[in-house]
């Protein structure tokens, strides 16, 4: 806890943020401190969807982890919570590709038919489960298991 948000200037430069942002210095809310922290956690070259961070979270949506991400998200790596198909943040995609080349990220060649010929995530591959190195699908119940095969704590 204890982060704040930051000014729109530094969010656009980020790549973060959406078309409002909370007022600099303002504290952040509960909800958004812990999809904030989810986000830290995602390894590099791995991703989460917004529904998986909802699901870990077990609490809210993927509708609610992208407003968090809109508003919050610059303050974290923010193209490692993506889209369930795949698809680059519209309008960020060079910074977001930049990011998956620079850590090694799975991308699948994009159709000609794809706007602009960007490439897709491989899903099957760069999602993570929420367990350190882990691959695969996330837990029922919001919870995953740490390394040690016992439930990991909620953030």
């Amino acid at each position: 806890m204890g982060r704040v948000s930051e000014d729109r200037e530094t969010q656009d430069r980020a790549g973060g943020g959406g078309g409002e942002s909370a007022p600099p210095g303002a504290e952040l809310p509960e909800y958004a401190e812990r999809v904030l922290d989810v986000a830290d956690l995602i390894p590099p070259g791995r991703v989460m969807t917004y529904g998986d961070v909802a699901e870990w979270l077990g609490d809210g949506g993927p509708r609610q982890v992208g407003r968090v991400m809109a508003l919050y998200g610059s303050a974290v790596p923010w193209w490692r919570v993506v889209r369930a198909d795949g698809a680059m943040l519209p309008g960020h995609e060079l910074r977001a590709l930049d990011h998956y080349r620079e850590e090694g990220t799975p991308l699948r060649g994009a159709s000609r038919a794809a706007a602009g010929h960007v490439p897709r995530l491989d899903m099957r591959q760069a999602r993570w489960d929420g367990v350190t190195g882990g691959t695969g699908a996330i837990g029922g119940g919001g919870g995953t298991r740490g390394p040690d095969g016992g439930e990991e704590a909620h953030i």
